[in-house]
């Protein structure tokens, strides 16, 4: 008997199971086990172990960005392609109501002028006090006169890099001031991941640890939009630290921005300012997902 036990023992855990899921059920009073649902488990534990055991620090980053508020001004190509667009709807289309009063007004104006002119035409208004279509024109016409529209470049705003509201017509991107070993760099707003969550909660906490900023934001999907990876210098690197994974979730800005605050720590920038801000390869990493809408 020592022989078949011995030999049962050395069986992977796998094969042994997977006996029970081939037996019949009317033979035994043991539950039937799935191999894939094993397979499964096991999957999940070598994961969590190897997460727990990897020498890379994983963090989540956030890629928020504030989508244009405006249309964008017309290139000299897009504006003659509207103009022709226009001319042809004019050609093509009728006369609308306004216009065909205009031509009724015109009208009755020539007849009055007419020798054979009937007054009694006039009498079914009465009294009433009746309106021209060109007095509805100058009335117009006054009103948009004294219509001011707003400005859609404002120099002050659009200096200022911690507000939300400048360069209305662009799409602007989050930057957030972090620590990084004995520096500072302009970073996407991101934050270590902790066991338990996941890397997506993970980027949402990134985003609401922010100081003063009580963003509102729509994240898109569940699955990270990119990866940056680098190692520790080689004076700090050990085996159980080699360098750290971030890994990027897109979000767009919702409800606008918070009101600013002073010496804010964060930055509202376009795509062709990131390099200002940004190193060489982190800003190679994140100028792939980011769209210039």
């Amino acid at each position: 008997m020592a022989a078949p036990c011995g030999r049962m023992a050395s069986r992977p855990l796998l094969q042994f199971l997977s006996r029970f899921s081939r037996s019949p059920v009317g033979n035994t009073g043991f539950r039937q086990f799935s191999s894939a649902t094993v397979c499964r488990a096991a999957f999940q534990i070598n994961e969590a172990a190897e997460s727990a055991n990897s020498p890379w620090t994983l963090m989540a980053a956030v890629c928020l960005q504030r989508l244009p508020v405006i249309s964008a001004d017309c290139s000299p190509i897009e504006q003659q392609f509207k103009q022709m667009l226009h001319q042809i709807e004019l050609e093509k289309s009728v006369l609308s109501d306004h216009e065909l009063r205009l031509l009724e007004d015109a009208e009755k104006m020539s007849r009055k002028q007419a020798d054979d002119y009937d007054s009694d035409e006039e009498d079914s208004h009465g009294d009433k006090e009746i309106m021209m279509a060109q007095d509805l024109e100058d009335i117009w016409e006054q009103k948009m006169k004294n219509f001011q529209p707003a400005l859609r470049v404002r120099a002050d705003v659009d200096k200022d890099l911690t507000s939300a509201e400048r360069c209305l017509a662009d799409s602007l991107v989050l930057l957030a001031e972090q620590e990084v070993g004995d520096e500072k760099l302009w970073l996407l707003p991101q934050t270590r991941w902790q066991e338990g969550e996941t890397l997506r909660q993970t980027a949402e906490r990134a985003l609401t640890s922010l100081p003063a900023a009580g963003f509102k934001a729509t994240f898109l999907g569940n699955a990270p939009c990119g990866v940056y990876k680098y190692k520790l210098p080689k004076a700090i690197r050990t085996e159980n630290s080699i360098g750290t994974k971030v890994f990027f979730f897109k979000a767009i800005l919702a409800d606008g921005a918070p009101p600013k605050t002073k010496k804010a720590p964060f930055l509202w920038v376009k795509k062709s300012e990131l390099q200002k801000y940004l190193k060489p390869a982190y800003m190679m990493k994140v100028e792939r997902f980011i769209l210039d809408l």
